[in-house]
């Protein structure tokens, strides 16, 4: 996969602060993406980050202009009105939306709005957090566990193919430490460029390193996880 094409901030090193969360998210779409194929919708598409990874006919990207997530200089091709998206019935192959349901407060309606622009066999591939930190505020509305996305795709005339969770109980805990970290300790010395410095080359690289040994010698648990991923179809 052409990961050179993605965005730092999606396919980080360990000096990121969001590393273990964007690292599990894009090594579990490399897997799920190849079954997406024809004309295919990204929706709430943003910049596009993971477009390189894609090899379809035809790639739509749709968003909604909000207040909590600009779109100037993001090569969204659609917008929509946040209800009803701009196209006919079944014309798209595949639907594609990562890190947006959260976002959208009427998510039973688009869901079933996804529905109808989509052939039948068509298949969209979706992820959402399960446990973060609010963002694009004030247009943050949810947080899903598995058991009510599939009873929403469910109700939407899907049919649920695969169901995916990324990193467990302690890439969570401790991925909420460093976005703790990030967010409220390390800013104290934001204008000093040596500890900004600093600060990305030890502190992220420590405890995303510690991390990674410490959830690979104790027990997994994934009751407690960083994101859903979940692959249906349309029936």
């Amino acid at each position: 996969m052409p990961d050179r094409q993605i965005p730092y901030a999606f396919n980080p090193d360990i000096r990121f602060p969001a590393y273990l969360t964007r690292k599990a998210l894009l090594n579990a779409l490399t897997i799920y993406i190849p079954q997406l194929k024809g004309r295919l919708m990204d929706f709430g598409c943003g910049s596009k980050p993971y477009k390189s990874l894609f090899s379809v006919d035809e790639y739509i990207g749709v968003d909604y202009d909000s207040e909590g997530h600009p779109h100037d200089d993001e090569p969204v091709d659609v917008f929509y009105d946040g209800r009803h998206l701009p196209f006919p019935d079944q014309h798209f192959d595949a639907v594609f939306s990562t890190e947006v349901f959260e976002h959208v407060f009427n998510l039973e309606e688009i869901l079933l709005e996804i529905n109808r622009v989509m052939k039948p066999g068509g298949r969209i591939l979706i992820t959402c957090p399960f446990a973060i930190c609010e963002h694009e505020e004030p247009n943050d509305y949810a947080r899903y566990t598995i058991f009510a996305l599939r009873s929403l795709f469910e109700k939407s005339g899907f049919k649920v193919l695969q169901i995916d969770k990324t990193g467990g109980n302690i890439e969570t805990i401790m991925q909420l430490k460093i976005t703790y970290v990030a967010r409220h300790i390390l800013p104290i010395f934001r204008k000093i460029p040596v500890v900004r410095s600093l600060a990305r080359l030890f502190v992220y690289s420590s405890m995303n390193l510690y991390t990674i040994v410490l959830a690979a010698i104790l027990p997994r648990r994934k009751d407690l996880y960083l994101n859903n991923i979940f692959l249906c179809e349309k029936l």
